[in-house]
């Protein structure tokens, strides 16, 4: 739940009179905890997999796996939170500022980690087919490790703000967990999540992905360029649009006069459209394992593979047909001589 807007519940907008949003309130008790549930336990389930696969599994032998490992670790730390959002919605803040200051931290790191991490992947992907003979040095595990820590320090600064500016406040009715960003402060927080959540995101997928298009339009392979396109246009479609209609309601709701939407009914408008597309943002959590994992062809042997080793096996043991290694026999087989061929058996 992000706290740098305005208090969505009460909030004076050089009005007469205060505009108290009671209808956005009760639709945020009745429509978030469900929500956030749902996103919570099917997100935590799918990146679990995903990372207990990369470990037991593919054992974390290529940059691509430290980056999707990292990817699946920002997007747990983000889930981690939902259960205390949801609460929040309907019974008010009543867990303390430490927890809500961990909260928002958590939230912060793990939001722009899963944007870093995504893009990433993308420039890996672009050294993968378009420079692949300069790809076999550079991307190594050291070097994956090495850009993993450098870029959880820029996480680190970028999430810095949201942290230092957050407390727990308690009002007539109720105690709130929120980001209390000073004006110039807050100008200058939503313009850089801004760029880095959407701009910059942008820039880089059509950069890399118009050089990865071009090298694909000559490859003879009809199958394997399909493939690659698809994943290719998944990725960019399913992150602009779970997360793009966020950022510009954030926008609008944050400078609001320059919008001309001051008013109390823009401003509930503004609010109930910050909570459905917050939502809709949250939930590609859920997503990703799909997006980088389980479309891909090369992680769906993996995937068998976990499940016959660790949970077939001991459910039923007599059945060896079920954990048999034939599926390890046949995912260790494939060594792509070229990005190309690495990126479309899948990530």
């Amino acid at each position: 739940m992000d706290y740098s807007t305005p208090d969505m519940y009460d909030v004076d907008y050089s009005m007469s009179e205060p505009c108290h949003k009671i209808e956005v309130k009760q639709m945020a008790a009745w429509l978030l905890p469900p929500l956030y549930s749902l996103v919570f336990i099917s997100g935590f389930v799918g990146n679990m997999l995903v990372v207990l696969t990369l470990i037991n599994c593919k054992k974390l032998k290529s940059m691509t796996d430290i980056f999707l490992f990292n990817l699946a670790v920002s997007d747990l730390l983000f889930l981690l939170t939902l259960p205390f959002w949801a609460h929040y919605a309907t019974h008010g803040w009543v867990f303390g500022e430490s927890v809500c200051k961990i909260l928002i931290s958590l939230y912060h790191l793990g939001y722009y980690g899963g944007i870093f991490f995504i893009l990433l992947l993308t420039m890996d992907r672009y050294l993968a087919i378009v420079h692949a003979v300069f790809a076999l040095k550079a991307r190594t595990v050291t070097s994956g490790v090495v850009t993993s820590g450098v870029t959880w320090v820029v996480i680190l600064l970028a999430s810095l703000p949201g942290i230092i500016f957050t407390r727990s406040r308690k009002e007539e009715l109720h105690e709130t967990c929120e980001t209390d960003y000073p004006y110039k402060w807050k100008t200058f927080q939503i313009i850089m999540r801004t760029i880095l959540s959407l701009v910059l995101p942008l820039l880089v997928m059509i950069v890399c992905y118009s050089g990865i298009l071009k090298t694909l339009l000559r490859c003879r392979n009809e199958k394997r360029k399909h493939k690659a396109v698809r994943l290719i246009f998944a990725i960019m479609i399913i992150y602009f649009l779970f997360w793009a209609p966020y950022i510009i309601v954030l926008n609008l709701t944050t400078f609001q006069n320059f919008f001309g939407l001051e008013n109390c009914i823009s401003a509930s408008r503004l609010d109930r459209a910050m909570q459905v597309t917050e939502t809709l943002g949250m939930t590609h959590c859920c997503i990703n394992p799909i997006v980088y994992a389980f479309i891909g062809e090369k992680f769906r042997r993996y995937i068998s593979t976990f499940f016959r080793k660790h949970v077939a096996k001991r459910l039923c043991r007599q059945c060896p047909v079920f954990y048999t290694d034939k599926v390890d026999r046949a995912s260790s087989a494939y060594t792509p001589s070229t990005g190309e061929q690495e990126l479309s058996a899948g990530l």
